[in-house]
């Protein structure tokens, strides 16, 4: 079996927020989609060891950031690459607040969700939720995974439910990698070149960091 075939699907790039009992938290997720329109439903798969799975599990609603294209790539490596237990990742990525939810404020969209229901996988739960508000943010494209991947050159945090390890994805030829993020550089500029203050665009880490392939 070849687990490159599921990247054929098509994802979106996402921001699931929540509260912690007053304290915005939430991270990133790539499987999300609308179920029904009347009502609207929206299904999100949140991995078990994410703490924003156990926070929605408590306050039993969520919010839905859609990233744009032009969204901030950084955001993608607070919400993806830290955890919500040890980090308060909206110190970082100040929110918005919309329908009583914290939301992304560069994001193209939101939705905010009352959970319904859910079911568990070995790995993920997929928490159903009920629509309750919604609206446009930015006048922007959606992000899609491919783009994520493809342009940005991100990888895919370990909870996601897309993550296949770096044996099995196929190798690109790039010098120098994000060890932190997985952030592969492949610019024009050399990288030895790079000014010292060079941050990953999706992490924020510095230069350091990076280490040669």
């Amino acid at each position: 079996m070849n687990p490159n075939a599921f990247r054929q699907l098509s994802y979106g790039v996402y921001v699931i927020s929540t509260w912690d009992e007053g304290r915005a938290t939430g991270c990133t997720a790539n499987s999300t989609m609308q179920i029904t329109s009347d009502p609207a439903t929206i299904a999100v798969s949140i991995n078990h060891d994410n703490y924003t799975n156990e926070c929605i599990r408590k306050l039993g609603k969520f919010a839905v950031s859609v990233l744009g294209v032009h969204s901030d790539p950084g955001t993608i490596g607070v919400f993806g690459f830290k955890s919500g237990r040890d980090n308060n990742k909206f110190d970082e990525v100040k929110p918005e607040i919309r329908g009583y939810m914290p939301i992304i404020p560069d994001a193209c969209a939101y939705i905010v969700c009352e959970v319904v229901d859910k079911m568990e996988t070995d790995s993920h739960t997929v928490f159903l939720g009920k629509v309750v508000d919604a609206d446009i943010l930015n006048n922007d494209d959606p992000m899609t995974y491919a783009y994520y991947h493809n342009v940005i050159k991100g990888k895919s945090p370990k909870a996601a439910p897309t993550y296949i390890p770096e044996e099995q994805e196929t190798k690109a030829e790039t010098a120098y990698v994000c060890s932190i993020c997985g952030y592969e550089y492949n610019g024009d500029i050399p990288f030895e070149e790079l000014p010292e203050d060079y941050v990953c665009p999706v992490c924020k880490q510095p230069k350091s960091v990076f280490r040669e392939k």
